[in-house]
């Protein structure tokens, strides 16, 4: 049936979770709306199963008393199963009480205080279902992902990433990777390799700070028999095994100058000299390093040759850290949550609303490396069907001390600053998100010195 709102045939659904059953108002069916009502949410599970199509839900918990415990719990379980908006309709000053605050809290998008007026819960019931849209596309792992080689995002820093990473494959050129631990340096120098004409060969990957200092000689160039005592036979290096292939210097910032010297050889002659041999061998392998350090301030204290600064930087790239990479976020938590969802038995399916709230509002100085374990761990540790941001370990431990006018211009730079983060800098759609209009948000972002990524004339 045509609706005024442009919403028609949803069904919406009615669970009665303290024994009221009432007939929904009629002024929702003019505004598009199909009511089923059951008297438990014990019987959504088969009404679902018969094959009908909603798209909201109102639960109904009225009823004088406090809800039990048991009946709460199941109240969760159901509703982690059913992918709809939820909605509580509570009695007046039933919203003190701390079980149905906890409940409305992780698993529904709204409350109203029943009987209430047909145009607010038609609204409110149409806002539920839409943010379980956006939840369902953008945290519970929209299929494909947009990635590249095992790196997930599609944000223009990633976009811009992926091109950089595809041109850099066509040349054999010396890489060096910068960017924050955990930003996932490694998958981006796999991806040069696999897109390069040296696909076919072997990729050898060494960490340059997992290895003793005394043995990174003889584990990249490898060493002749007798070089040293143990030394029984000849052993060929990292660099051998790569021949014809790639090799991966992460954290290149911790090679030990020596070895910087043989690494320096190596990049002018395309020779190697194993420990204890005075032979040269030939090697055609590319170099890629990676490095979460700033090796030019390195270089300035003597710890990192500057000659060879220069030859590892030919093309630079850099992994941007996940703070700035806005909706990815939520994409990879989404991946995050469906690659471990199965730990331990566990059935989340979800995330509440507080947990979006602060996986955006987190400075992640882990980067995604942090935000998959922070995720894993939540998915096995969390009792109920969506991870919350307690969950998560997000919720903040306090503030610094600070007036009053200080909070208030520091938050608001803060809400600003994470609604153009979300939306990529569109004025429009940040100011929406804010509820003010765009010529208030210019003016603010004015005001804190701000800059937004689209055409910021304040009108329009």
């Amino acid at each position: 049936m045509p609706g005024r709102t442009g919403v028609r045939g949803f069904i919406h659904w009615v669970v009665a979770g303290s024994g009221v059953v009432e007939a929904l108002p009629a002024g929702l069916g003019g505004r598009g709306w199909e009511a089923r009502m059951v008297s438990s949410a014990d019987a959504i599970p088969g009404l679902l199963a018969d094959g009908g199509s909603c798209s909201a839900g109102l639960l109904d918990l009225r009823g004088g008393a406090e809800p039990t415990a048991h009946a709460l719990d199941r109240i969760r379980e159901v509703l982690g199963r059913g992918g709809l908006g939820w909605v509580a309709g509570l009695a007046p000053g039933q919203v003190r009480l701390e079980q149905v605050r906890q409940l409305v809290r992780d698993h529904c998008h709204d409350y109203v205080v029943l009987p209430c007026d047909d145009g607010l819960l038609a609204t409110v019931l149409g806002h539920a279902h839409g943010m379980a849209r956006l939840e369902d596309r953008g945290v519970s792992a929209p299929r494909p992902l947009p990635s590249m080689d095992g790196m997930i995002g599609d944000s223009p820093v990633m976009q811009a990433l992926y091109r950089q990473l595809q041109r850099a494959a066509l040349t054999d050129a010396p890489v060096c990777i910068g960017g924050d631990t955990g930003t996932g340096k490694e998958l981006a120098a796999a991806a040069i390799h696999r897109h390069s004409r040296r696909h076919g060969a072997p990729l050898v990957v060494i960490n340059c700070g997992a290895i003793p200092d005394s043995l990174v000689q003889s584990e990249l160039f490898g060493f002749e028999r007798g070089a040293f005592t143990g030394a029984n036979q000849r052993k060929r290096g990292r660099f051998e095994h790569a021949d014809g292939g790639t090799l991966f210097l992460d954290e290149i910032g911790d090679l030990p100058l020596e070895s910087q010297a043989s690494l320096l050889r190596f990049l002018e002659q395309g020779t190697i000299q194993r420990l204890g041999g005075h032979e040269d061998v030939a090697v055609n392998a590319r170099i890629i390093c990676a490095t979460h350090v700033d090796l030019a301030t390195a270089v300035e204290r003597g710890r990192f040759r500057e000659d060879l600064y220069h030859r590892l930087r030919v093309i630079e790239l850099h992994m941007p850290p996940l703070r700035e990479r806005g909706g990815d976020i939520a994409l990879l938590a989404a991946w995050a949550l469906d690659r471990h969802a199965g730990e331990a038995g566990s059935r989340v399916r979800g995330f509440t609303r507080d947990a979006l709230r602060a996986l955006y509002d987190h400075g992640w100085p882990g980067n995604v490396r942090e935000l998959v374990n922070r995720v894993r761990q939540a998915v096995v540790m969390a009792e109920g069907t969506r991870i919350t941001a307690r969950d998560l370990r997000l919720q903040e431990a306090g503030v610094a001390l600070q007036t009053l006018g200080e909070a208030r211009l520091e938050g608001e730079r803060a809400a600003i600053e994470r609604a153009l983060l979300r939306n990529s800098g569109r004025l429009q759609a940040a100011a929406r998100d804010l509820g003010i209009s765009r010529v208030t948000l210019y003016r603010l972002m004015n005001r804190h010195g701000l800059r937004g990524g689209e055409d910021a004339t304040g009108t329009g």
